[in-house]
C-alpha cells in the first residue's frame, strides 16, 4: 500500500532508538509487500546519519542491529521531509514545536503526519497531536498517533509486538497501520486519539513511580498496586478530556503501562529507580542516554489534572519528588494516598 499523496518516500524525524526502530519496521513492512518505498531518517548529528546510510547501523541507540538497505539518513531536515507522503515524528516532546515551522515549509499536499511522541507540552499542557495541528495547520484526518507497549530494542530484535495507530479518521488510521504492518509488528486501529495519547503520556509518570519503588527496594505488591491505581488515575484524566474508557483495557492503556513499568529497558522506570536510590533529577538525567519523557511531562500532567478537577495522587507524589518538595524515601506513604472509597464506583476505574 502506498503512503498518502502517492509518494514512495516516508520521512522519520528523530534517529533515537524508537525513531530508528520504527524506520526499520516501515522498511520491513514495505519489503514484505514488494513496495519500493524509500525510508529517510533525520538525525540531528551528522555522524549518526552517515553511519545509518553507509553502515546500516545506529550503534549509539540500537547496538549492532542491522537496518534494511532501503533506510538512509540525513542531518538536513528539509531534505528528509521534501517529497515525503508520510512524515513520522520521533522528537523530544518539549522540543517538537521548535522544529515544526521548518518542517511545515517542506510538506507536500495531503501529507499525513504521524506522532510517536509520548509527552505533554509544558506551558500549554497540549498533547502532541494538538501541537502538530496548531503549528502545521493540518486537519484531523492528516494527523495520526502510534502508541502501545513498544520497547524499541525488543522490536528492533524483531520480537513480536502489537501497537495502536490512532486517528480521528478511521481510513487514515487503517492506511498508516498498513504501512507499518510487519511480520513482527502488528498494528491495530483506534479513533480515540485523546485517550491513546493520554495513556502514553501518563504511563511514563506511573513508570517513574514504579521505578522509585524499585529504588527503595519495595516489593512486587507495592509495584502492582501503583501500576493498577496509576492506570485508574490515567483513565480518570483521559475520560475527563473526552477519551474512551475502553481504550484503557487495550494495548495503548494496560499494554503500555505493563511494558513500561515492568521492563528494565524502560527509560522512565530506570529513571525512577535512580531517583529512588537518592539521585537528584539532574544527576538522573546525566545517567540516561535518552530523555525520560515522564520527568519532563509530569508537571504538565498534574496541571492538566488540576484544571479538570481530576485526582491523581500518584502523579502528585512523583511531581513532589521531582520538584524537591518531597524526599524520595517518604514517597511510599503518598503513592496510594486517597480518601477511603470503593475500588469501582461505576463512573471510573
Amino acid at each position: 500500500m502506498r503512503p498518502p499523496a502517492a509518494s514512495a518516500k516516508i520521512a522519520v524525524l528523530g534517529a533515537g532508538s524508537w525513531g530508528t526502530t520504527f524506520a526499520k519496521v516501515l522498511a520491513d513492512a514495505a519489503a514484505a509487500e514488494g513496495e519500493p518505498t524509500q525510508i529517510v531518517l533525520w538525525a540531528r548529528r551528522a555522524e549518526i546519519a552517515q553511519e545509518i546510510t553507509h553502515q546500516h547501523t545506529n550503534t549509539t541507540y540500537l547496538a549492532e542491529t542491522r537496518l534494511p538497505d532501503s533506510v538512509s539518513a540525513t542531518d538536513d531536515l528539509a531534505e528528509a521531509v521534501t517529497g515525503a507522503g508520510v512524515v513520522v515524528l520521533a522528537l523530544p516532546a518539549q522540543q517538537l514545536r521548535g522544529y515544526l515551522p521548518e518542517i511545515r515549509q517542506s510538506l507536500v499536499p495531503g501529507v499525513v503526519v504521524v506522532s510517536l511522541i509520548k509527552g505533554l507540552e509544558r506551558g500549554t499542557n497540549l498533547r502532541m497531536s494538538e501541537v502538530i495541528a496548531a503549528e502545521l495547520g493540518l486537519p484531523d484526518e492528516q494527523i495520526a498517533v502510534v502508541s502501545g507497549p513498544n520497547l524499541a530494542m525488543e522490536i528492533a530484535r524483531e520480537e513480536p509486538t502489537a501497537s495502536v495507530v490512532a486517528c480521528k479518521d478511521e481510513a487514515t488510521a487503517e492506511q498508516i497501520a498498513a504501512l507499518c504492518s510487519a511480520r513482527y509488528f502488528r498494528p491495530y486501529t483506534n479513533t480515540d486519539v485523546a485517550g491513546v495519547e493520554i495513556a502514553g503520556i501518563v504511563k511514563n509518570v506511573i513508570a517513574l513511580a514504579v521505578g522509585m519503588c524499585d529504588g527503595q527496594q519495595l516489593g512486587d505488591n507495592s509495584k502492582a498496586s501503583v501500576i493498577t491505581r496509576g492506570l485508574a488515575e490515567t483513565t480518570r484524566l483521559a475520560v475527563a478530556l473526552g477519551g474512551k474508557l475502553e481504550t484503557f483495557a487495550g494495548l495503548a492503556g494496560l499494554g503500555d503501562v505493563v511494558a513500561t513499568c515492568a521492563s528494565p529497558l524502560s527509560r522512565n522506570r530506570s529513571a525512577g529507580r535512580l531517583l529512588g536510590q537518592g539521585l537528584t533529577p539532574e544527576q538522573t538525567a546525566e545517567q540516561l542516554t535518552q530523555t525520560a519523557e515522564g520527568m519532563k511531562s509530569a508537571s504538565a500532567v498534574l496541571e492538566l489534572a488540576h484544571r479538570h478537577g481530576v485526582e491523581m495522587p500518584i502523579s502528585e507524589a512523583v511531581v513532589a519528588v521531582l520538584t524537591g518538595r518531597l524526599a524520595v524515601e517518604k514517597i511510599a506513604t503518598l503513592l496510594l494516598a486517597r480518601q477511603l472509597k470503593a475500588e469501582l464506583t461505576g463512573d471510573e476505574t
